[in-house]
């Protein structure tokens, strides 16, 4: 069976394909094939450290500045560096899923690391 998206306005998974358009029985939205290809390629996750720098996943970084870590007496310091990074959606904008020396597994913002 083709790949049909879901409808980009209630999210349904009941679209159809009716000639060049899909069609959601829920909504009554309709939408180009076209329109479903550039709403497609602009989903990709954009990442970008505190420089502007976009971020890729398995990039290193550098933390920018001293980070407090919940349950640890002691945090990141600045100057950390950080390999192998995983760039994730986060609705809290912690964006970053990371392994931390002497920390271990943590998600961090964007805005407090550089491309290193």
């Amino acid at each position: 069976m083709e790949n049909i998206p879901n409808c980009p306005k209630c999210g349904s998974e009941y679209t159809y394909e009716d000639g060049s358009l899909y069609i959601c029985p829920e909504c009554a939205h309709e939408w180009s094939k076209e329109e479903a290809a550039a709403e497609e390629a602009e989903a990709v996750l954009v990442v970008k450290d505190a420089n502007g720098n976009i971020l890729e996943e398995g990039d290193t970084v550098t933390v920018i500045k001293d980070l407090k870590v919940k349950g640890s007496s002691d945090g990141i310091k600045v100057g950390t560096k950080i390999k192998g990074i995983r760039l994730v959606e986060g609705n809290d904008g912690h964006n970053i899923d990371c392994k931390v020396p002497g920390v271990g597994a943590i998600k961090l913002k964007q805005e407090f690391v550089k491309k290193a």
